[in-house]
């Protein structure tokens, strides 16, 4: 599916650091999109609101009030694809980042071309929520994904366990899908980057994992087995299992 027309695509940076800002916003633009640079955290806030930009480029790091509430406050206004920078390859600072509503994260120093491809998935993810909503109570919605306690509304994008909702990013609810369609079956890291996130280099198989740390937090660790030098599995759970989740209700 084709991404969005660039042109209609607004883009807002937000980076501290002018050199990487400047980097950032020139390889960006050079796309077609329209991209805004902010310096700090409480401006960020303020352009994403006057904006409303359909990608965010968000560094963790920032004066003012960091990244992370940055992002808090971006999605608790409207909900937004945000792909975070971070200078340190620590995977619990990846995990509170994807926490607060980020949908991907790269590790500094990183490859202007890894940045335009995370973004374009991005956007294709986007665009695909958005055809998936309008085919809602039509005969092209797809039937949701039902097993033991746990739902997967794929027309609505919503998902429930124990008749709790639990919120799940953009990212995390289409590599529940993507595992959930194919039960009991191995997906490798590298065809769950490529289906999922769009992206084919084997060097971002640590996003996979992560993103599967975060759906066990928030789903329960007996949903997705882990085939250690392969990849993931989904496990249907048991109707023992239904009754005694440890998932976290609506978890962050």
């Amino acid at each position: 599916m084709a991404v969005t027309s660039a042109s209609s695509v607004v883009v807002l940076v937000v980076e501290d650091e002018p050199a990487i800002a400047t980097a950032v916003a020139n390889r960006l633009s050079a796309e077609g999109w329209a991209v805004h640079v902010a310096g700090d955290g409480h401006a960020g806030v303020e352009a994403a609101t006057r904006l409303r930009p359909g990608l965010v480029v968000l560094d963790v790091m920032l004066p003012g009030i960091d990244g992370l509430e940055v992002c808090r406050r971006i999605q608790a206004e409207r909900a937004v694809p945000v792909l975070m920078l971070t200078a340190r390859d620590d995977e619990t600072d990846m995990l509170i980042g994807l926490g607060v509503g980020a949908d991907d994260y790269m590790t500094k120093p990183f490859s202007m071309r890894e940045l335009v491809a995370r973004c374009k998935a991005l956007l294709r993810r986007t665009e695909r929520a958005v055809l998936a909503a309008r085919t809602v109570g039509t005969e092209q919605a797809e039937p949701p994904i039902t097993f033991g306690d746990v739902l997967i509304d794929r027309a609505q994008r919503r998902v429930s366990r124990g008749d709790q909702p639990v919120h799940l990013t953009p990212t995390e609810f289409d590599l529940l899908v993507t595992l959930a369609t194919s039960p009991r079956t191995v997906l490798t890291r590298e065809r769950l980057l490529a289906e999922v996130w769009d992206w084919a280099d084997a060097s971002g198989t640590r996003t996979v994992d992560s993103h599967v740390k975060a759906l066990r937090r928030k789903l329960g660790a007996d949903l997705v087995r882990t085939v250690h030098g392969v990849g993931y599995a989904f496990e249907p759970p048991t109707e023992a299992a239904a009754g005694t989740s440890s998932a976290v209700p609506g978890g962050a």
